[in-house]
């Protein structure tokens, strides 16, 4: 049976499974994995009954995503909400299977996305989101990964760096998404730095402690968003940000710089402001300048045009933001505060309604909501 006949019996697949109880985008995961096996399986043994065939296996790998869903969650439940600090005294098997899939066989990219499917237990839609690309570039893309690594032995561990950069992206989404998966991402960090001295590992560190440290002020009694100058401060843990810093200086201190050194220096100088109109905008503009010149990733761009306009004015903001893509997640967010800043508030107003519409959580649409009602009633 060829691919395209494969393809035609997808959308059938993927009905059943939705009325047997699975949640759309689980269930389009599953099917995804059924014809890759079935490409697999099929040329040498092909089946009487092709539809019968694959929803027997995407039905058994639905269940077996959702065991796994399940242990996760288990696994996050055990760990305290606020990680304790200090190294870890022993080591589970996760932060294995993050360096075995990241296997020398896959390309950097193809192994993240494939260990933050299989491991990380995000869904598509999420690390899609994650790499600005589409859901369906994403699920060709983990899909090319199953290819390669089928029958592959997994005994050769991957490099730290893309077992960095998948660390990263896990808590990236549960420190900002729907799954709460920061103080997991944590605990295998601290048991990778505890492994091997390197100084994005420290970094990687550094910068999940400074960040989780204020996240009990991230959220309002209503629920709502709370940006980073209106939080209160009193709300956050010193003890964790004392540590994040002395992590990030033994880093730095071995002048072999990296993107998350960089970062978790720019969280530091937000952590070390007494108040937000205290934050040294300066010198935090100067290492996005170092950020953009070690990864030129245009979210750090977008991130530094905010920067900027809070050393320089809000005109030099908006002049660093026009180099930029529109079509950047959160450029309309970035520019309708820009032009706030800059006295232009219906422009502002019209950019936060239109940020609020792309918005990717349910807290950050509330948000961009408030900011554009606040400016038209005034």
């Amino acid at each position: 049976m060829d691919d395209v006949m494969l393809r035609s019996l997808t959308p059938s697949v993927l009905g059943v499974l939705v009325r047997r109880g699975a949640d759309f985008a689980a269930a389009e995961d599953a099917v995804q994995d059924a014809l890759v096996e079935a490409l697999r399986v099929w040329p040498a043994d092909p089946p009487r009954e092709p539809k019968a065939w694959l929803v027997t296996v995407a039905w058994r790998r639905f269940l077996d995503m959702a065991r796994a869903d399940a242990a996760r969650r288990r696994r996050e439940e055990t760990v305290d909400e606020e990680p304790a600090p200090g190294p870890v005294s022993g080591a589970d098997d996760t932060l294995r299977l993050y360096f075995l899939c990241a296997h020398p066989a896959l390309t950097p990219s193809s192994a993240v996305a494939l260990t933050l499917r299989a491991v990380g237990g995000l869904t598509t839609r999420q690390i899609a989101r994650a790499y600005l690309v589409p859901e369906a570039t994403m699920a060709q893309r983990i899909s090319r990964a199953k290819r390669t690594v089928t029958g592959v032995r997994f005994d050769q561990p991957g490099d730290v760096a893309t077992v960095v950069r998948v660390l990263y992206l896990v808590f990236n989404e549960g420190y900002s998404g729907d799954v709460d998966l920061a103080a997991e991402s944590i605990r295998l960090t601290r048991q990778l730095a505890a492994a091997i001295d390197h100084p994005e590992v420290a970094g990687l560190l550094a910068l999940m402690l400074l960040h989780h440290a204020r996240r009990a002020s991230r959220i309002g009694p209503g629920g709502g968003l709370v940006p980073l100058a209106e939080q209160d401060r009193r709300r956050w843990d010193t003890g964790l940000i004392a540590e994040g810093v002395e992590i990030l200086q033994g880093a730095l201190a071995q002048d072999r710089l990296g993107e998350f050194q960089a970062q978790a220096a720019v969280a530091a100088l937000h952590a070390d402001a007494p108040t937000a109109a205290e934050t040294d905008w300066v010198q935090i503009v100067e290492w996005y300048d170092e950020l953009v010149r070690l990864t030129d990733n245009p979210v750090v761009r977008l991130n530094r045009a905010v920067a900027v306009g809070e050393a320089d004015g809000a005109r030099a903001g908006l002049a660093a933001l026009a180099e930029l893509d529109e079509t950047l997640p959160r450029y309309a967010a970035v520019a309708a505060y820009l032009h706030e800043r800059d006295g232009d508030r219906p422009t502002a107003a019209r950019l936060y309604a239109d940020a609020a519409r792309k918005a990717t959580s349910i807290a950050e649409r509330d948000h961009l909501t408030r900011q554009a009602a606040r400016l038209n009633t005034r």
